[in-house]
């Protein structure tokens, strides 16, 4: 896949994630995916693999909020393997009842039409006030 249809992937994902459904997400991860959070929280750090991903950053994060994330993407950067998607958290409550809308901006190195690496940036004094410590 070319630097469109990347683009265009994207797109796609962050509009059902816009909605609440993460499941194209999970689905463009490929098995050996690293997804590095940057910062010097608890939650910072590189995980490796889909497993760890699910298992030790998308189940805690879902495990502290009322409903599922939902992020819009409001500008979508390409060139050629990569894709640098700048989103915010919209509609996000912990279960204690803390805004979680957090602003992101995440760049993707895509393969054959899947994700290979993510690296996440985000107001990290955000993710400590409202998340808390990361299990």
């Amino acid at each position: 896949m070319g630097t469109v249809e990347n683009k265009q992937l994207l797109q796609n994902i962050f509009s059902e994630i816009s909605h609440g459904d993460a499941r194209p997400f999970i689905e463009g991860l490929v098995d050996d995916v690293r997804w590095t959070l940057i910062g010097s929280t608890s939650w910072s750090r590189t995980f490796e693999g889909k497993r760890a991903i699910l298992t030790d950053l998308l189940m805690p994060l879902g495990a502290k909020l009322a409903n599922p994330i939902q992020l819009t993407a409001y500008r979508f950067i390409a060139e050629d393997d990569f894709v640098v998607v700048q989103a915010r958290g919209t509609n996000n409550t912990t279960k204690d009842g803390k805004p979680y809308n957090n602003t992101y901006c995440f760049v993707f190195r895509l393969a054959d039409g899947k994700i290979q690496e993510v690296t996440e940036y985000a107001d990290t004094e955000l993710v400590t006030s409202a998340l808390g410590e990361l299990g």
